[in-house]
């Protein structure tokens, strides 16, 4: 049964009347039950009352949810903001490319975070062939979950990337796009997450065909197409390759050149961006060209880092271990 004010300040007026006609104790009872009266009547027309449905609204939306901290604060849970763009690098591998992978992946790991983007790193290979693949493969998996496998039989020009591409819009089917932009990289590119953000947040989300333009001095040529060192194509292009006849039909020969003869092809890839200079080939004793060069600051991706000496200079250089905090269990001259 609601609480009835008016009938309540009624009792409380004919109580005061009957008091003026009692003895002075009852008198004092009925004062006090009056000022009790009124007080309760204040109280619903001036702080209940006026804010009973925002009382309610806010019982309601956090029912059925755990406190947290931030709710002493704030009734209104914060929103997590769609990125500005979401982008899968897929990085081809080998399965037995063990240590290689470790040392990729802990350069992406320690690069920070990009605000309002999505970057998602994986290694790509075929089918595993041996016992000890399943095993070390699967532990990778359990630890990092990284990887993408592809049923296909290992390879580099015979229809891998086809593969990766094809197979992408199958594997990730969710409802929805997954992701606005899809990179094949190779393993000995280090690409800075930052920068490339950067370049890619206001480019097109359709028919973008992003890298560097080989060959680099004539890039109108005819046959030109972007360096496999890596490569982003918009989510429609990775979705016309899982369909269409002409990549299904034209699966073997370079795989970067391949893929630019299916998009002149096919007239597709139209917002091609050519990233030359801030993407190139490490340069040590071999001559500079267009696309290979030294190091520069503004560096989106610098590829051939075909060992550990190259990773470790170019990652010197761009200060990837900065964050290295001094310690007393090691010794760092």
């Amino acid at each position: 049964m609601g609480f009835n004010y008016k009938t309540t300040a009624f009792a409380a007026s004919g109580l005061a009347q009957e008091a003026m006609k009692k003895p002075s104790l009852y008198t004092s009872y009925a004062i006090a039950f009056v000022l009790l009266a009124a007080t309760m009547t204040a109280l619903v027309f001036f702080v209940i009352y006026p804010n009973e449905f925002r009382l309610q609204s806010m019982v309601t939306s956090r029912c059925g949810s755990r406190p947290s901290s931030s709710s002493l604060s704030s009734f209104v849970e914060p929103v997590t903001p769609e990125p500005d763009f979401r982008l899968l690098i897929g990085i081809l591998s080998l399965p037995d490319s063990y240590e290689r992978r470790h040392l990729v992946r802990d350069v992406y790991a320690l690069q920070p975070g990009v605000a309002n983007a999505r970057i998602d790193v994986r290694f790509v290979f075929c089918n595993l062939t041996k016992e000890e693949q399943r095993v070390l493969v699967a532990m990778e998996i359990m630890l990092y979950d990284d990887i993408i496998i592809l049923d296909c039989a290992e390879n580099m020009d015979n229809g891998k990337t086809y593969t990766y591409f094809s197979s992408l819009p199958k594997m990730l089917d969710g409802g929805g796009r997954p992701y606005d932009y899809v990179m094949k990289a190779d393993d000995d590119t280090y690409f800075r997450l930052q920068l490339l953000a950067e370049s890619l947040r206001k480019l097109p989300r359709e028919d973008m065909y992003y890298g560097l333009i080989t060959p680099c001095l004539n890039w109108r040529a005819r046959d030109h197409y972007m360096s496999g060192m890596g490569y982003v194509l918009s989510w429609d292009l990775v979705e016309w390759i899982a369909t269409a006849e002409t990549p299904r039909n034209h699966q073997v020969g370079p795989e970067d050149k391949v893929m630019g003869t299916w998009l002149r092809e096919a007239r597709r890839g139209k917002n091609e961006i050519n990233m030359e200079p801030v993407m190139y080939d490490y340069l040590e004793g071999e001559p500079r060209t267009c696309y290979r060069h030294e190091l520069v600051p503004d560096t989106v991706g610098v590829h051939m880092l075909k060992n550990n000496w190259r990773w470790a200079t170019a990652l010197k250089y761009f200060n990837a271990t900065v964050g290295l905090k001094p310690s007393n269990l090691y010794h760092m001259s």
